[in-house]
């Protein structure tokens, strides 16, 4: 077998149990991956030098094929409501599996780190069949130093084969694809999808089992500091905005999309971004667009068009079209993926019914009522068969990222709020006049006047209104910004209909929170909104 590139001997493939490959290519940089990749028909350049690639039927995860190994560490620790248990012998199945499919192949291995924190960091090695996933992870995670590697000890394992595929009767799976998780060995196989997202969400997946224990709060979100130190941090499911509105010129950007928050503050786990690039534009989102144009950047299922131009436009293959990039593409990212602790939380949603305000500010009790609640909306023709606004409730913002009970998180980051005094927000990214079809999305421009204020403190001193459906403060005016906008029933023609769909969002919340009412205390049952709140004149 042919071994290239810098590894440390002592410590080698054999850590993963490989045996028999071809040929391995270790720790490979962005310009040997690219022409790699290029070489083996993996993907081609833009007129700019990114690098396109196509994921086939697979363009986002596959949350139906993920598994966690139910073993006796994991048992008792993990959400089994959320995660769908593996035996641990169909796991060792799966991995004899990998091993006898992966002989004779050339394989790649980048040896990197999740969490920019050096006291809740994972050494992590990733082995991938294709040149790109290689490139994709080393944009993704964190770079060692060259000292570092001689060091180099994976604590963390991820295989990634796309072209393996799983048998549900011999492996416990449901589908030729699957993504298994052994907590306990910290083990991840994936195969039978050639999404890129699903080896950056397995290293997620393992920092949220292992840091809650640590008293470390792990979070789906992006994070941004100011000048003077405060931190900003964005929970939101996808689509909500978290990337576009922590990539602010006039703030560090800490990361875009998963960080911790310990003892000494915020730390993000990666060194990359992984953007979302459908309708994105140099005007609206300068500094994600240009990206789009350096070598080294990866575009997943981005269409070209004429002279290899990108068509940020073009859903043909898929909305979900993305792209991944190291952090230091961005001209005032962190170059330590570190800050202090936050002093403005912003709880992204997209409500696409358009009965939220386009920012309310939060008690403690509301912020985990409604960080447990993890609510957006998806809209017609995002999804096969979605005709008409759908609620959607990801707990803590992530929840197939989350191998604990929400309860867990939820307790750990209240918690924190109060230890450090946290500003909370909920800011509505979605539709406003009517509900999606009829109203009109959120003006970016006006959301981002209010987080402008919110961050530098002066949305304190607005006056405020109590939400008569939420029960929650929202400002009457701000400089900047049209009030009408802050009063999201003024601005429907049929009151009458937006007191129905008011009232029809309010059940889907006090539903969707029936399964936590037993894990929360009354002043967050208190903190649910009902129809029958008193509005503030």
């Amino acid at each position: 077998m042919d071994e290239i590139g810098l590894r440390n001997p002592g410590k080698g493939i054999e850590t993963t149990g490989l045996s028999g490959l071809s040929s391995l290519r270790w720790n490979m940089n962005e310009v040997e991956l690219t022409e790699t990749a290029i070489r083996r028909g993996e993907g081609q350049f833009t007129a700019h030098g990114a690098l396109v690639v196509t994921t086939g039927q697979h363009t986002g995860r596959s949350a139906k094929d993920k598994f966690v190994v139910r073993d006796a560490n994991t048992d008792p620790a993990i959400w089994w409501d959320n995660n769908k248990p593996m035996e641990p012998a169909a796991f060792e199945r799966l991995f004899d599996d990998f091993k006898a499919h992966a002989r004779g192949k050339d394989l790649f291995v980048q040896d990197l780190v999740g969490g920019a924190d050096p006291d809740n960091a994972i050494e992590t090695r990733v082995v991938t069949e294709y040149a790109w996933h290689a490139l994709f992870i080393r944009n993704l995670l964190i770079r060692p130093t060259r000292d570092e590697i001689a060091s180099f000890d994976p604590e963390l394992t991820i295989i990634d084969l796309p072209s393996f595929r799983a048998d549900p009767e011999r492996h416990g799976c449901r589908s030729e694809t699957v993504i298994a998780c052994d907590l306990t060995r910290k083990i991840i196989l994936i195969g039978g999808t050639s999404y890129g997202g699903e080896m950056k969400k397995s290293v997620f997946t393992v920092l949220n089992y292992l840091l809650p224990a640590r008293g470390v709060m792990p979070m789906h979100c992006s994070a941004n500091v100011g000048d003077d130190g405060d931190v900003a941090v964005f929970f939101g499911l996808s689509g909500t905005g978290k990337t576009t509105l922590s990539a602010n010129p006039d703030r560090t950007l800490i990361g875009d999309d998963e960080h911790g928050w310990g003892e000494d503050g915020v730390f993000n786990f990666e060194g990359g971004c992984y953007a979302k690039t459908i309708k994105l534009s140099a005007e609206a989102e300068p500094e994600i667009f240009a990206t789009t144009r350096m070598f080294g950047t990866v575009l997943e299922n981005v269409v070209l068009v004429g002279t290899r131009i990108p068509d940020f436009d073009d859903k043909s293959l898929t909305e979900n079209t993305r792209a991944a990039y190291p952090l230091h593409y961005i001209p005032n990212a962190s170059p330590t993926g570190r800050a202090g602790h936050p002093k403005n939380i912003i709880m992204l949603t997209a409500d696409a019914f358009g009965v939220l305000p386009p920012i309310a500010r939060l008690t403690s009790a509301e912020a985990m009522y409604h960080f447990l609640s993890g609510y957006t909306a998806k809209v017609a023709g995002t999804e096969k068969g979605i005709t008409e606004p759908e609620a959607t409730f990801s707990t803590c913002f992530g929840a197939p990222f989350m191998p604990r009970h929400p309860s867990e998180y939820g307790n750990l980051l209240r918690d924190l709020i109060a230890r450090h005094d946290v500003d909370c927000w909920l800011v509505n990214t979605g539709w406003t006049g009517g509900a999606y079809g009829t109203g009109s999305r959120m003006p970016i421009k006006a959301t981002r006047a209010l987080l402008a204020a919110a961050l530098d403190g002066s949305l304190k001193n607005a006056t405020f209104r109590i939400d008569g459906n939420f029960g929650f403060e929202v400002p009457v005016a701000v400089d900047g910004v049209d009030a009408a906008i802050l009063d999201p029933r003024s601005t429907w023609a049929d009151k009458a209909a937006y007191d129905r769909q008011a009232a029809k969002l309010v059940e889907m919340f006090r539903a969707n929170f029936q399964k936590f009412e037993a894990h929360v205390d009354a002043e967050v049952m208190e903190a649910a909104p009902t129809i029958t709140a008193i509005a503030a004149e």
